[in-house]
Parts: structure tokens; sequence; C-alpha cells
């Protein structure tokens, strides 16, 4: 596994308020938290199995959280 290259930003007290990440970063773990859902999704629903093109189109149309 890859160490994540993280910059800490700190308020007035040094206290740490939020990591900052390289993009390229941010993506990856942006398509591992995408897969893990389709797969959870996937074992939710027992009704059909679906080929893997027919669950990410499946994916794609579900509402996405804001």
């Amino acid at each position: 596994m890859e160490k994540i290259k993280k910059k800490y930003i700190v308020d007035e007290d040094n206290n740490k308020i939020a990591v900052q990440i390289d993009i390229t970063t941010y993506e990856k773990i942006e398509e591992v938290l995408e897969n893990y859902a389709l797969v959870q999704l996937i074992k939710e629903d027992n009704s059909e199995t679906l080929e893997i093109k027919e669950a990410k189109e499946y994916y794609k149309k579900l509402p996405k959280e804001k």
C-alpha cells in the first residue's frame, strides 16, 4: 500500500482541522470507494446477477449524495 503524502491545515491554536492531498491520490481514493460501494450494492440485490458492464451502468443511474 502506498503511503499517502498529506499536508495538515491547522488553526491558530495549532489544532489539525483539515488535510490536503494531491489530486491523483484523491482520485484513487474516490475510485476505490466507488468500487466498494458497487460491490456492496451488488451483494444487497440478490434478485439477478449482472455482468460488470451492466452493473456499472446500473450504478451510474443511481442517485448520488451531495
